[in-house]
């Protein structure tokens, strides 16, 4: 059980989300980003199940067949992709009920944004680079339900990170997304 361990590690993300979030002007949700992972289902199973490297969820999902944290914790959090899957209103689908992504509100989109580069940075230490987020990004996109015009948005949000560093994308989002100045 590593109590400590997963706390700091819950506060050093949530600082590195909120001081994001921070730089697009999306103050609240930089102050109560994740505030889930304190619930006892949450906060427990990361303590029983940290790694230090990747999400305690995963170990958790091995170990139980699945994850009880993280299925709380999507369903709380609107910035997780997940949060917005809900059955298509496409009513051409030869099989009936489908399961698809809804369309993000920007301001989650950014949030989520911040919360990728913040989950880089604690997971690959050392070798974390601006475009580490993208390139976790691009390894499980095709996995995903994400409506088209979200998943376009987050991978122009993380090409510019990429490309052109943390500053001027968070500018970006900030400025051309959020307020479109």
């Amino acid at each position: 059980m590593n109590i400590w361990k997963h706390f700091c590690t819950v506060m050093k993300h949530k600082i590195l989300v909120a001081g994001g979030c921070f730089k697009m002007g999306l103050y609240w949700q930089g102050i109560t980003h994740d505030l889930s992972k304190f619930s006892p289902v949450e906060f427990w199973a990361g303590c029983k199940y940290y790694q230090g490297d990747r999400s305690p969820n995963d170990a958790q999902r091995k170990a139980e067949g699945y994850s009880a944290s993280w299925l709380h914790h999507k369903g709380r959090n609107k910035h997780h992709l997940e949060y917005w899957i809900d059955y298509s209103i496409d009513t051409e689908k030869k099989s009936g009920f489908v399961l698809a992504g809804m369309k993000m509100p920007e301001k989650y989109v950014a949030e989520m944004f911040a919360d990728r580069i913040a989950a880089s940075k604690i997971y690959h230490k050392d070798s974390y680079t601006d475009a580490t987020a993208l390139e976790y990004y691009e390894k499980g996109r095709a996995h995903t339900l994400m409506h088209e015009e979200t998943e376009a948005l987050l991978h122009k949000m993380l090409t510019v990170l990429a490309e052109q560093g943390e500053d001027v994308a968070f500018k970006y989002v900030k400025n051309e997304i959020l307020h479109k100045k």
